[in-house]
């Protein structure tokens, strides 16, 4: 199974939403993926507001913490998004893509959202 690791500085919201919405999207197109989260400075908890809207449609994260991305996490990645973050030596020959035009969930959660899902849709399609 292919796994796409998303990693945001904090890894507590558009790595956390980005890795739910994936996960939702390849289930309904029946793709064999799975995503996981980190951060390069990661945050305690997972972002209230990213917490509170998933959980809204179901998807329960209240148990889950940020993590720091590792070189497991990455060698181990079919691809990686990066949002606003450098991975430093850990990108080393990994295929990582940016994403750092994507808004903050803070400011505006519609329209970050709408950005990394439409971003999710190509790499979906890239899947097959």
């Amino acid at each position: 199974m292919k796994t796409v690791l998303f990693v945001c500085l904090h890894g507590a919201a558009k790595s956390v939403l980005a890795a739910a919405d994936f996960e939702r999207l390849a289930r309904a197109r029946g793709c064999a993926a799975r995503a996981v989260f980190a951060g390069t400075e990661p945050d305690p908890e997972i972002a209230p507001k990213v917490l509170g809207e998933l959980l809204a449609e179901g998807v329960d994260l209240r148990g889950e913490r940020p993590r720091r991305v590792t070189p497991e996490d990455v060698a181990g990645a079919w691809r990686v998004v990066t949002f606003g973050c450098e991975l430093g030596p850990l990108a080393a020959g990994a295929p990582v893509e940016r994403w750092d035009d994507v808004p903050a969930v803070s400011e505006d959660f519609r329209k970050a959202r709408a950005a990394i899902d439409a971003r999710l849709t190509r790499l979906l399609a890239d899947l097959s």
